[in-house]
């Protein structure tokens, strides 16, 4: 079998720069029919241009792609997506007000009769047959505004299926999926090689890259580093490979010492979303919460907060029974969140590193209607600096900072107003691992400062790692809270299954 027949995707010293700085240089990628193949590297090392550039939202300034043995046209998203490779963004990319179905098969859609005449009902069943075979619940006319951020990712994932390519790149496919989804995925794209599509995966999560792939190549600093068989290869050696260094343990050591109950929950409730719930965190306590897609994690946590009703249930504070009905009356009573969607909710990115991070507690910045820009200045510049977060100065859009670093400014905004306790909902999603071990140290030195902490992670080795005690929840209620001795992933996932 020569080249031509035995790769589907060949790409040869692909080079582009931006404003004279090289984002890549001299990269090559091989990939095979049929094969998963995993590319590596950290935020900035030149991942997300490659992939743009082979779906044609960007041309390079040199190099050849060859797709089957052919030259891929440039800069041409159409011709791209013609000769069959599909991307599964990141960032999800549909439209809020259309449905289910009308998003998979947006500008694909079936006409019947009349040219424009639109046949929904084979939209809409093949939209179903889809979400079957992939094992998803999801109503296909359902208008996407109404999914979690879970569910939109999994609608991504059906569009691209629905394309039939002979390519298909997926970016952090499972960022937002409970390992039951990510199992479900995993049994697709095993499906799909075998029929001879090639998978070109990028995602942070080692223990997925060492489940589903092939083979890795790995990228750092726009360079090519190397490509091996996921086989001849191990954690450490990868990692190393893309840091250029070894990290010498992801998870820090917890701290010891554990205070005062800050948090307390008693028999919370909210109609067709979760009830029963009672926990409480100390001072100086991670508190993990884990369960499957749908199970509540992330409707307890804004429950708590006061971004949606509570039917049921008590909240103290440090002992005190409180009413949270608005944010602003969490914030007040020192409760502090991070949302799992940084860039939909958590962030502005048009604005500044500064102007984000003071947006939260800006009253104590203000002298009636007046901003102190020397007081703002200095506070932003303090969590600059106490978060090592890089930037190239405090008025950096923040939309241009890694996803690291945009995590960073979104945990140092809700830190800033001060609070005795914060919720983190995924924390490390579509974070590298280098940004990964900065943000647990980060956990940690909050901890060892006497905050109580709350993770909900779709990431088993992340809550095990990090938590003192983890909440268990199936179907919106609570199942277990397990010790940091019995919190195995075996043991976790025994109790998030329903029933």
């Amino acid at each position: 079998m020569n080249q031509s027949q035995e790769y589907v995707l060949q790409v040869h010293g692909l080079t582009k720069t931006f404003s004279g700085v090289k984002a890549l240089d001299n990269v090559q990628l091989h990939v095979r029919k049929g094969e998963v193949h995993a590319l590596m590297g950290e935020n900035g090392a030149g991942k997300s241009t490659l992939m743009k550039i082979l779906i044609g939202l960007l041309k390079s300034d040199s190099g050849e792609i060859l797709l089957e043995g052919t030259p891929l046209a440039a800069g041409s998203v159409n011709e791209v997506l013609r000769k069959g490779v599909s991307m599964i963004h990141q960032e999800i990319l549909l439209v809020p007000e259309l449905t289910v179905a009308q998003n998979i098969f947006l500008g694909r859609e079936a006409t019947r009769l009349f040219p424009g005449w639109l046949d929904d009902r084979t939209i809409y069943r093949q939209a179903e047959e889809i979400l079957t075979r992939m094992g998803v619940n999801i109503d296909a006319r359902t208008k996407m505004k109404y999914l979690s951020v879970a569910e939109m990712q999994m609608v991504e994932i059906a569009k691209a299926i629905s394309n039939d390519a002979r390519l298909l790149i997926m970016d952090e496919p499972t960022s937002a999926l409970s390992d039951r989804e990510v199992a479900t995925l995993f049994r697709i794209i095993r499906e799909l090689t075998q029929k001879g599509v090639a998978i070109i995966y990028i995602s942070h999560k080692m223990d997925e890259i060492f489940t589903i792939a092939d083979t890795i190549t790995v990228l750092r600093d726009g360079r090519y580093i190397g490509t091996s068989s996921a086989s001849a290869m191990d954690t450490n050696q990868l990692i190393a490979m893309m840091v250029g260094r070894e990290i010498d343990s992801l998870f820090p050591e917890p701290t010891t010492s554990k205070g005062e109950v800050i948090l307390s929950v008693r028999d919370l409730g909210r109609t067709g979303k979760f009830s029963g719930i009672t926990f409480d965190v100390r001072a100086g306590e991670v508190l993990g919460m884990a369960g499957l897609m749908g199970a509540g994690r992330t409707e307890i946590a804004r429950a708590i907060f006061g971004l949606d009703w509570i039917d049921h249930g008590q909240i103290f504070v440090k002992g005190q029974p409180v009413t949270i009905r608005f944010p602003p009356d969490a914030i007040r009573h020192g409760i502090g969140y991070v949302s799992e969607d940084r860039k939909g909710v958590g962030l502005v990115p048009t604005m500044s590193v500064k102007e984000n991070s003071t947006l939260a507690s800006l009253r104590n910045y203000a002298n009636g209607p007046f901003i102190q820009d020397k007081r703002e200045i200095s506070a932003t510049a303090d969590m600059v600096d106490n978060l090592h977060i890089k930037t190239s100065s405090i008025d950096q859009k923040v939309a241009t900072l890694s996803g690291g670093n945009q995590q960073k400014v979104v945990i140092g905004k809700v830190l800033l107003s001060s609070p005795d306790v914060i919720m983190l909902d995924e924390p490390t999603r579509g974070v590298d691992i280098g940004a990964k071990a900065e943000i647990y140290k980060l956990i940690n030195e909050l901890t060892s400062n006497g905050l109580a902490v709350i993770i909900i992670s779709s990431e088993l080795p992340e809550l095990v790692g990090m938590s003192d005690r983890i909440l268990v929840l199936a179907a919106g209620k609570q199942t277990a809270i397990l010790s940091k001795e019995e919190a195995t992933q075996e043991t976790i996932m025994a109790y998030a299954m329903p029933g």
